[in-house]
């Protein structure tokens, strides 16, 4: 079973940049695709950004384009978002979440759950 452990969040102010880490256990990290969720309050809980097994291919909502982006070491069973210029709007739970799949770009096809960390931007 596939454990995520998410870290990094806080309280930045607009504009500001932090980066999440997501440390994996369990020997399938490597063929896994990795994504990163957010949750706002009061919304569901939404994809901000995928990334396939090898790190070749992402994908991205269209609101953080340009702005966040994934990335993974899998020597070290980590993936990252690094967040520049953030928004108010960008305040949200952020999930790092595991699929069984080599690519995937949807909510559905993911299985593994991180716990959450939190991320407030002041404006």
């Amino acid at each position: 079973q596939v454990q995520l452990v998410e870290s990094g969040g806080g309280l930045v102010q607009a504009g500001g940049s932090l980066r999440l880490s997501c440390a994996a256990s369990g020997r399938t990290f490597g063929y896994s695709a990795m994504a990163w969720f957010r949750q706002a309050p009061g919304k569901e809980r939404d994809i901000v950004a995928t990334i396939n097994y090898s790190g070749a291919r992402t994908t991205y909502v269209e609101s953080v384009k340009g702005r966040f982006t994934i990335s993974r070491d899998n020597a070290k069973n980590t993936v990252y978002l690094q967040m520049n210029s953030l928004k108010p709007g960008d305040t949200a739970v952020y999930y790092c979440a595991g699929s069984s799949l080599t690519i995937a770009t949807t909510g559905a096809e993911y299985n593994y759950w991180g716990q959450g960390t939190q991320v407030t931007v002041s404006s």
